[in-house]
């Protein structure tokens, strides 16, 4: 065990020998003082892990040393020590960024343990956790090996995440490969239940079935529309669940999570798919077919998201709601910054929807921009850099405007996205689309395993272009390639983030009611 260097002061050092030999013995390497001053003496010409701190000292007091040592060692933990409880004290001491607190008379074991909870946490913590997801991976495999419904799977996947998240917190990472490789078996077991079960739930009213991404707004977002409280519906394009979960903790100091649910995305998960789905409580197939002119389809060149607006219009008079409602997408800084500061025109409304584009853009950024794939190498770098983000964004600012006016708002996304790793050769005509995640078309050639093929798209309420199309949905971590200039395109596409197959990150999406804190 590595050995740790305290140092302690205190005008009463020599009082304190029992506990110093007891951390002694413990294997802690302590060096006493007397004062303020000779602590800072110490300080600056030796390293120590954590410092013992006296409050009430003569001379230099305990937060006259402990401001000086924050000033030039402010990631040096110092616990504070005092025979004082007034919470004047206290509080000055917390301020200055203390690692903890403790009341004299001592006890040996408060000292140990607050030794251990600052300098061993981490390596306590990486230990429990390596542990414990051992003793759970056996349990997580004979889930997905048995018959599953789609609550299971849902229950699978946030389990795989929680311990990803949990990893992600230690230092050792030694059960990361193992919980990956296992996430893959998962996504493998996962698209057996999706290719043997979607087109039942679009097809059999009496099926065991999700909600999916055209029943989502009536599900969940206009059972909200009670009481004269203005509803927020903000969907921030591409947000995984594991996304969500990062940036859950910032979102929860200004709301209460009411409820946190999923839901499963249509096919293909992409935007103009799924989205579009989302704000017309429609199939694709639905939509064409009813309205052919907001429509677009693949074989046009027209943007595919340019009629949302409309097409949440369309749902809410369908649905007879007669409300007052506001739809913006915010694509730039600029724009989210101009929401926030022309807020007080969206609490006159019943309905508010808002588009955050930023994880969608990170996303192709990572594919097309060589320095975003060094900042985001890897899952935990990706979430790290959406965190980052979301801190920093327009939409934090909001959600603490709609937080202080007590408002409702409901968070969710339209898609996930998975990192590829493997290529799958595919050939198509000029007329085939460009996702790397699925295929539509009439003269696709690919080897049959490892997909999943669509051949009468009517089945999964998806529209043809023309007689003879059918649909090809990567699955797994697979991405489609050409055999043309193959190897180039192989490496420009590995391990970035795409959408559009079948995947747990892809399919299975957050969907989040909060209300603020004290309403």
């Amino acid at each position: 065990m590595q050995q740790y260097k305290i140092l302690w002061a205190d005008d009463e050092i020599d009082l304190l020998k029992p506990h110093i030999l007891f951390l002694n013995n413990k294997g802690y390497d302590v060096t006493p003082v007397n004062s303020g001053a000779d602590a800072l003496d110490e300080i600056d010409h030796k390293y120590f892990d954590i410092v013992f701190l006296d409050e009430n000292m003569p001379g230099m007091t305990g937060l006259e040393t402990l401001n000086y040592i924050k000033s030039t060692h402010p990631n040096l933990p110092v616990v504070m020590i005092t025979k004082n409880e007034e919470e004047q004290i206290m509080e000055d001491a917390i301020g200055s960024k203390i690692a903890d607190y403790l009341i004299k008379p001592l006890n040996p074991n408060q000292i140990l343990l607050s030794v251990k909870r600052i300098l061993d946490n981490r390596r306590l913590v990486s230990e429990k956790t390596n542990l414990s997801y051992q003793q759970d991976f056996r349990n997580i495999s004979m889930a997905y090996n048995d018959y599953m419904n789609h609550e299971e799977w849902v229950d699978v996947y946030k389990k795989l995440v929680y311990w990803e998240l949990e990893i992600d917190n230690t230092d050792d990472k030694s059960m990361a490969m193992v919980l990956e490789s296992q996430k893959e078996e998962a996504n493998k077991h996962f698209t057996r239940f999706i290719v043997d079960n979607y087109e039942s739930w679009l097809n059999d009213p009496k099926s065991e079935k999700p909600v999916l991404s055209h029943q989502l707004m009536k599900a969940k977002v206009f059972p909200e529309l009670t009481g004269g409280i203005p509803v927020f519906f903000i969907i921030i394009d591409n947000l995984r669940y594991d996304q969500w979960k990062v940036i859950q903790p910032i979102v929860q100091e200004s709301f209460n999570l009411v409820d946190e649910d999923n839901y499963y995305s249509i096919l293909p998960t992409t935007t103009a798919y799924a989205r579009n789905s989302i704000f017309s409580g429609l199939t694709p197939l639905e939509m064409s077919q009813k309205h052919p002119d907001i429509w677009v389809g693949e074989d046009e060149d027209d943007r595919k998201n340019n009629y949302e607006d409309e097409f949440v219009r369309r749902q809410l008079k369908r649905n007879r709601l007669d409300i007052k409602s506001t739809y913006n997408k915010i694509i730039h800084t600029n724009q989210g910054k101009q929401l926030v500061d022309n807020f007080n025109n969206l609490l006159g409304q019943d309905l508010n929807v808002i588009v955050y584009n930023f994880v969608d853009m990170l996303s192709h950024a990572r594919t097309d921009l060589q320095m975003i794939r060094e900042l985001a190498p890897d899952e935990s770098a990706y979430r790290s850099i959406t965190k980052s983000w979301f801190v920093h964004s327009s939409l934090h600012d909001l959600l603490k405007k709609i937080a202080d006016n007590k408002a409702k708002v409901i968070i969710t996304t339209d898609h996930g996205t998975i990192r590829v790793k493997r290529p799958f050769k595919i050939v198509g005509d000029k007329n085939t689309n460009t996702n790397l995640r699925y295929k539509q078309g009439k003269n696709l050639n690919y080897d049959q395993n490892k997909v999943f093929t669509v051949r009468n798209p009517e089945r999964i309420f998806l529209p043809r272009t023309n007689v003879s199309t059918s649909y090809v949905f990567s699955v797994e971590d697979y991405f489609f390639a050409y055999p043309n200039n193959y190897n180039h395109y192989v490496n420009y596409y590995k391990d970035t983030f795409q959408h559009g197959g079948v995947s747990l990150e892809e399919m299975i999406l957050p969907i989040v009611t909060l209300s603020p804190k004290g309403f």
